[in-house]
């Protein structure tokens, strides 16, 4: 098989894990949910396990959680998947959870609150847990002069497959009667089942053509130690790298902000314009469309100008769309932050993940443990920015000030970054020869 058609299979779980991402983080599932959890008697109170809170707060604290859960269990299993060398099975495990826990959220209909809660935490599980391994293969599929590009086409694959069956979803919502369904939200429910079938379905693709333990590695008893002592050997050349350890700091920070306007934007268009769900909807379809060209046009800008400095002109223009979400008030005003928001989203996701992949070293087989680091740092900062955005919610009542705070967790980012000096090119076609024979 061709190198060629590795990368793409391997870019095909982009298109189907993000139809999640899309689907049930940030559009359909936030909507619905504030919708079936408001009422006359309490407003936008629950009541969670006995516990009086605010709606939004806590899907806000259900996304910390569940992160915070991958950001302790990963380092481990990622271990172990390189130890024994089966990243792929630690990958289909996690998706196939993810997928499940979204078909689940077809019998969520607001009174069985908590239900619905547990299977919006174990869905984002499986998702963020599926990426650790997923990530992982990157380095082991491409060179240092692909990984741009290939981590942009996955990223813009995932952008594509997202809004085909989000438009197929809204069309659902939009006219139930058509579908046979009697009303929006029972069409809601069906998108929650389409996205599981959907997700475990296309991931078929990666599932069968990744390479299943490159290296040869034998699964070795006390499996679990072994874990340990893999993520402890790499935690040691990470902590040594001043290189990533400057960059891991950056991306912790501006991370911060970047994951938390994904995954709480349509609540803020919701709560402080009173956006109805469709439109909601549109803003995010935009914001994927735009994402698509933003992937690739920031990958090209890092081959001229470098990744450091592509990196520096994203956080910049982030910062600037901080302190716009303060100010915005009409909907077209929404419309075209979400269009900038767009055009950086997908250029600071795809080049992070080929920048830190350039960092690891070229003669190393523990890929997944590597990884682990960067995505555990990902869950760190949706915890702490998820957290942060609804606490202070909760102090001031006004997601506003939520957002303009977002702003520096960018600011923190980018005094990393400038001080940031990436290692020269390194793995070349020969590694990857060497490393699949």
């Amino acid at each position: 098989m061709s190198r060629k058609k590795t990368q793409t299979a391997w870019a095909m779980y982009d298109w189907a894990n993000s139809v999640y991402s899309l689907v049930i983080t940030s559009t359909i599932f936030p909507v619905y949910f504030n919708s079936v959890t408001t009422s006359e008697a309490w407003g936008d109170r629950v009541r969670f396990f006995g516990i009086e809170i605010i709606n939004t707060v806590l899907y806000s604290y259900s996304i910390s959680f569940s992160f915070l859960v991958i950001a302790i269990i990963s380092p481990l299993l990622s271990g172990m998947a390189d130890s024994s060398g089966k990243k792929l099975l630690y990958m289909k495990i996690f998706a196939y959870l993810g997928s499940v826990s979204c078909v689940g959220l077809f019998f969520f209909e607001g009174d069985n609150l908590e239900y619905g809660i547990i299977c919006a935490m174990l869905a984002s599980i499986g998702y963020a847990g599926s990426i650790v391994f997923y990530n992982a293969f990157l380095p082991e599929i491409a060179t240092d002069d692909e990984v741009d590009v290939l981590s942009a086409k996955g990223f813009s694959l995932g952008y594509i497959g997202s809004v085909v069956l989000l438009v197929l979803n809204l069309f659902m919502i939009e006219m139930p009667g058509f579908f046979g369904l009697s009303d929006g939200g029972q069409a809601a429910r069906w998108s929650f089942l389409i996205t599981g079938i959907w997700w475990a379905g296309f991931s078929q693709i990666p599932f069968r053509y990744l390479p299943d333990n490159p290296h040869g590695k034998k699964v070795k008893n006390r499996l679990l130690l072994k874990g340990y002592d893999e993520i402890s050997k790499v935690y040691k050349v990470v902590r040594s790298s001043t290189a990533m350890t400057r960059f891991l700091a950056a991306f912790l920070f501006y991370s911060m902000g970047v994951q938390t306007v994904m995954y709480l934007a349509a609540s803020f268009g919701d709560k402080e314009l009173g956006l109805p769900g469709d439109k909601l909807i549109i803003t995010i379809l935009i914001i994927q469309i735009v994402a698509i060209f933003g992937s690739y046009l920031f990958a090209y800008l890092s081959k001229s100008l470098g990744n450091r400095i592509s990196l520096v002109i994203m956080i910049m223009i982030w910062v600037m769309i901080c302190v716009s979400a303060y100010f915005v008030q009409s909907e077209y005003e929404f419309y075209s932050l979400a269009f900038v928001v767009g055009l950086v989203m997908g250029g600071i996701q795809s080049q992070s993940r080929s920048t830190y992949s350039k960092m690891i070293p070229v003669e190393t087989t523990d890929n997944a443990s590597f990884f682990s680091f960067f995505d555990v740092t990902e869950k760190v900062a949706i915890v702490l920015g998820t957290f942060t955005y609804g606490f202070i919610e909760h102090l001031t009542g006004n997601m506003r000030y939520s957002a303009l705070f977002l702003g520096i967790f960018f600011l923190l980012g980018l005094i990393f970054l400038i001080s940031l000096k990436l290692p020269q090119p390194q793995r070349t076609e020969s590694h990857l020869r060497h490393d699949q024979g």
